[in-house]
């Protein structure tokens, strides 16, 4: 059974590290190469320290939205040698707009004012929470392919540990860390295990979020059982993602990810 290994430090509650995953050829995900994590503001300085010196951390790789990252900051973590990788997955999220983005709404809240007018809709349908959030993960790859490929690079490049996070550590982290693992052959079953694990978590990061300026006002009304990830809602991706492309590499390779790449993503995390 999947049991997480929980990142315990000062600042986050959704941390923890996949080393120690199987993979369907017999190897396992090395300890210390890939972390993922909620917002990394918060953290202490021993948290720093212990993610330098204990976890081997050189890269970090981000998916908070520019509105985000105008909004609450770049984090201790980037005043030390660690490089930065930022990628927004939403499309909507640039600065054509003219408008600086801490002046920007979070772009989900436009998707979540959209999606409340075809409530109805849905509802008659019979589309469930699963559908919802396998779609919502789905268009990260439809609408931000260039952000999804390049963060898997990051991941794949990095020297050391790198940390992939947004803001609560489940969804955009929870798709990008679920493709890096099936790349290299983490089989179904755990990739969707360790996606759900974040539930355990949703009360904290919800209680989190709820004190940070950019999401408060997003956060007020929404409830733990809306915002937990299910093993239902990764099944249902990477299914999709079966049928329309054969599979993670499939997709991949339709956006021009190589044996290559995936040799070097193997080096990464198996090596």
């Amino acid at each position: 059974m999947y049991q997480p290994s929980w990142i315990d430090l000062s600042g986050v509650v959704n941390m923890r590290d996949l080393g120690g995953l199987p993979t369907a050829g017999g190897d396992v995900v090395r300890p210390r190469r890939l972390l993922r994590s909620d917002n990394l503001q918060d953290l202490a300085e021993r948290s720093v320290t212990a993610l330098l010196e204990e976890y081997g951390v050189t890269d970090v790789v981000d998916l908070r939205t520019h509105v985000e990252v105008a909004k609450e900051g770049d984090g201790p973590l980037r005043a030390t040698r660690v490089r930065h990788h930022h990628f927004t997955l939403y499309r909507e999220d640039t600065h054509e707009s003219g408008i600086p983005a801490a002046e920007r709404a979070l772009p989900w809240e436009r998707d979540e004012a959209k999606a409340a007018v075809r409530r109805g809709e849905r509802e008659k349908r019979g589309r469930s929470h699963d559908e919802f959030w396998s779609e919502h993960y789905l268009s990260y790859l439809s609408t931000r392919p260039d952000s999804v490929v390049a963060a898997l690079h990051a991941i794949a490049g990095s020297e050391g540990a790198a940390i992939v996070h947004c803001a609560a550590g489940k969804d955009r982290t929870g798709t990008i860390v679920g493709l890096a693992l099936k790349i290299v052959g983490v089989p179904d079953d755990v990739v969707i295990a360790d996606f759900a694990a974040s539930a355990q978590k949703v009360p904290l990061i919800l209680e989190r979020l709820r004190l940070r300026p950019a999401y408060a006002e997003n956060m007020k009304d929404k409830t733990v059982a809306q915002q937990s990830p299910t093993t239902e809602t990764m099944r249902m991706l990477l299914g999709a993602l079966e049928a329309r492309y054969g599979g993670v590499h499939g997709w991949l390779s339709s956006q021009g990810w190589t044996q290559s790449d995936t040799d070097r993503m193997r080096l990464k995390l198996l090596g």
